[in-house]
Parts: structure tokens; C-alpha cells; sequence
């Protein structure tokens, strides 16, 4: 069982940033895709960053077009923590944010059927 806290979300003004971080817990963090959805009220919940790790320092990134250019995914496997970096940010990138952890070494999903452990999810909101 893997649980995943979520933690730096609040209010931001547009064009500000926020960074999100994500904590695991697992002795096979490294081997996890990890990756980062958004839920608007109202709306499905959608991808927004996920990264995986092929060993030494070779990491795989993919994000969706919405906030390609101002988010930037890392991870930290010595600390077993994922975070999102949320630069230029607008009132459409109000969401709830989740952390998600895909345990399968099968590559990198958008789909988030294709994640098996879900934290809790932090607020983001961006104000005009």
C-alpha cells in the first residue's frame, strides 16, 4: 500500500506560481510513474504531469498541452517526494490537484484509470 500526501496549494493571483509537492510512502518509490490530475468543480478529473525514472539520471516528463511551458514536474527519489512547479498561472488552473502514483513499469499514462494510489488532493485557486 502506498499513501501519498499532497501539500502546497492556496490562493495565487494570475501570473503568479505555486509549487505542489507530493510525499510517498514505499520502499519502490523509484519504480513508480508519478503523476499529477486537476478536478474544476464540475468537470472530469484531467492530467496535468507525470514523470518516471529509467535509472541514474535519465527521467521521463509528459505533460498536457494546457500548461506545457509554465509546469515542470521533478521528483526526488532519495526522499521519496514528486513535485509541480505552476508558473504563469491562470484562473482556468483553479482545480483541485492530485497526486497519483502508478506502480506498473509499463510507461507513462494520462489516463487516470492508469493509477493505482491517489492522495487526497490540494486546492489551488487563482484569482483574475
Amino acid at each position: 500500500q502506498v499513501q501519498l500526501v499532497e501539500s502546497g496549494g492556496g490562493l495565487v493571483q494570475a501570473g503568479g506560481s505555486l509549487r505542489l509537492s507530493c510525499a510517498a510512502s514505499g520502499r519502490t518509490f523509484s519504480t513508480y510513474t508519478m503523476g499529477w490530475f486537476r478536478q474544476a468543480p464540475g468537470k472530469e478529473r484531467e492530467f496535468v504531469a507525470a514523470i518516471s525514472w529509467s535509472g541514474a539520471s535519465t527521467y521521463h516528463r509528459y505533460y498536457a498541452d494546457s500548461v506545457k511551458g509554465r509546469f515542470t514536474i521533478s521528483r526526488d527519489n532519495a526522499k521519496n517526494t514528486v513535485s509541480l512547479q505552476m508558473n504563469s498561472l491562470q484562473p482556468e488552473d483553479t482545480a483541485v490537484y492530485y497526486c497519483a502514483a502508478d506502480a506498473a513499469v509499463s510507461g507513462i499514462s494520462a489516463a487516470a484509470k492508469g493509477y493505482d494510489y491517489w492522495g487526497q488532493g490540494t486546492q489551488v485557486a487563482v484569482s483574475s
